[in-house]
């Protein structure tokens, strides 16, 4: 019921077969999963109320009526009115505003699934930062965004442009989201939504905006049809991500993030188990299952990993890039299912088609799509030992008994680092958590004021080590910590973390200090795991509280699966 019912309307009898018709459709929405509703004092500026809708996957049905599914694509238009001052935006191709009526007028002009329908609206001023590039965001932002992203995003797009055909989208405009904003980012056309909360971190901001406009590609332009099928959409955009990557940043660097989310996926793999049937590229999709529960780090990496196996076969990435740009030309404004790229991969190299690639003992492609479990194999990453080496070195230091390598370690400079390396790292001890007190002791008085001015990707890092080890003496950086967020991403693992160790009254605490400035899907959010083996909380006002948005589904499903042992932090979900 969260998600509504179907709508039938039947056609007149007179109608012929093929003959155009129109249906008009009056309709009022209420509050739902798409729309979230944000007062003056849960953004930035703190002057101005702020609204943003986030479709994916099967959420702009509760914004206007459509056939909800990525398999059906359409152009769109809209009229939309709002107060003065209030800047409205949409995933929209041409736009234009009059001013005298406040009345905004956007137009799509290429077809796409109901999911990529966007909007925003609040206090956002933009600039530009390239020839086809402007960036949004609220006053008091805008200035870090720009220097974070003046001239480069041209130079990612045309790097994709070099790799994969032109970019059919016209303009690609990003608005920064305050930090309520469901997931990390969201490849809308032309506007890519993203959280402001990731302007800490270049790395990740590179990162998640390439995805981003590696999405206007594959997921924008060709789509899954099926959300059993999003590993097309995902695990493709990742590929992409990662060619662009090394032709802007190396073969080094792009090894070193693989590392890090590749271990990520083997974390959650040993959490929910080799035999998970999640862990399929195609999942059977269940009656009246929210698609997004199946959206997780398989859906990315193990799809992934496929993509480059294939592109392996090819022997050389570059002429894997000449069939990716034949596909897209193909299937461009289409929707695809995976046999439509492996017949298509097959006929554009019919000498891997006579080797029969497809039924190689132990990498059948069937077996790729169906099997449960890991990759069936994965990247040569000795490209990044480089940057992923210093980190195995330290990380041996601190974990390999007798601990009598501390001066060497402590030796080490993290400031100079680049930031996966040292969430890589950090990741690991987690992983390792509870380590002895000793060794939790001598990391503190080693790293932990120079992680103090790191930004947050890494900060959460430390302090769930802190939390994971009972380290009391740096408990005050939590609480320092989620004074100041109010991100899901840089909240909720920490709670789940409060919770199931001997710190819930610890987190109660600081939730019923905080709980103001949390959007009402959050509170209830944390509500939920500081409930767990209590009695119920008091009631605390929810007004507002929208159904559970896609990415809060994910979160909540993936942290029941595994009883909070994967957060966020493992996830990070660019949709």
């Amino acid at each position: 019921t969260d998600y509504g019912s179907s709508l039938t309307i039947s056609l007149p009898p007179a109608l012929q077969p093929h003959q155009p018709f129109q249906i008009i459709v009056r309709y009022t929405t209420a509050d739902g999963p798409a729309i979230w509703w944000l007062d003056p004092e849960l953004t930035y500026g703190n002057a101005k109320p702020f609204v943003f809708t986030q479709g994916h996957s099967v959420c702009n049905r509760s914004f206007f009526p459509c056939f909800d599914t990525p398999a059906v694509k359409c152009t769109y238009s809209a009229t939309v009115k709002a107060p003065a001052g209030i800047q409205v935006l949409m995933s929209a191709t041409q736009s234009s505003y009059l001013e005298e009526e406040g009345v905004y007028q956007f137009y799509m002009e290429y077809p796409v699934p109901a999911y990529l329908v966007a909007l925003v609206a609040g206090d956002l001023i933009h600039a530009d930062i390239g020839p086809r590039s402007r960036v949004w965001a609220e006053p008091c932002l805008l200035p870090t965004a720009i220097s974070k992203l003046s001239g480069i995003v041209e130079r990612w797009l045309t790097a994709a442009e070099s790799l994969y055909g032109p970019y059919i989208w016209g303009r690609y405009d990003i608005v920064f989201l305050p930090p309520s904003f469901p997931i990390v980012a969201m490849e809308n056309p032309c506007l890519t939504f993203i959280i402001s909360s990731i302007l800490e971190s270049d790395e990740f901001l590179i990162i998640d905006v390439i995805h981003e406009v590696a999405h206007s590609w594959f997921g924008n332009a060709v789509t899954n049809a099926t959300w059993e099928e999003m590993w097309l959409s995902e695990g493709l955009a990742t590929y992409a991500q990662r060619r662009i990557t090394t032709e802007t940043y190396g073969a080094a660097f792009t090894c070193l993030e693989t590392a890090f989310r590749l271990d990520a996926l083997h974390r959650q793999m040993k959490l929910l188990g080799e035999d998970n049937p999640v862990s399929k590229l195609q999942v059977k999709l269940e009656p009246g299952v929210n698609p997004s529960n199946l959206m997780n780090l398989f859906t990315y990496e193990k799809g992934y990993c496929f993509v480059y196996y294939l592109s392996q076969l090819c022997g050389d990435p570059r002429h894997f890039d000449s069939f990716l740009r034949a596909y897209i030309e193909k299937y461009k404004f289409t929707s695809v299912v995976a046999q439509d790229l492996l017949d298509s991969f097959l006929n554009f190299f019919p000498e891997l088609k006579e080797q029969c690639v497809e039924s190689k003992a132990g990498l059948e492609f069937e077996r790729w799509l169906n099997a449960t479990g890991p990759p069936l194999a994965e990247p040569d990453l000795s490209q990044g030992s480089s940057l992923t080496r210093p980190v195995e070195t330290l990380f041996k230091l601190w974990t390999t008994e007798p601990l009598d390598s501390v001066a060497a370690a402590s030796s080490v400079d993290l400031t100079k680092w680049r930031t996966f390396q040292t969430v890589l790292f950090l990741d690991r001890l987690l992983d390792g958590s509870p380590l002895p007190h000793e060794v939790i002791k001598k990391l503190s008085e080693c790293y932990s004021s120079q992680l103090d001015s790191m930004n947050a990707e890494i900060r959460i890092r430390w302090l769930q080590i802190v939390v994971r080890n009972d380290y009391y003496p740096d408990l005050y950086k939590v609480r320092r910590f989620l004074e100041n967020q109010m991100s899901r991403m840089y909240t909720i693992p920490l709670y789940e973390d409060l919770c199931t160790g001997t710190l819930k009254s610890f987190a109660l605490e600081i939730f019923y200090q905080t709980q103001n400035q949390l959007h009402p899907n959050l509170r209830k959010t944390i509500q939920q795991i500081l409930s767990q083996g209590l009695n119920p909380l008091p009631a605390i006002d929810t007004t507002a509280v929208t159904t559970d948005t896609p990415a809060m589904v994910l979160e909540d499903k993936v942290s029941e699966a595994t009883n909070g042992a994967i957060s966020l932090r493992d996830v990070n979900v660019s949709a």
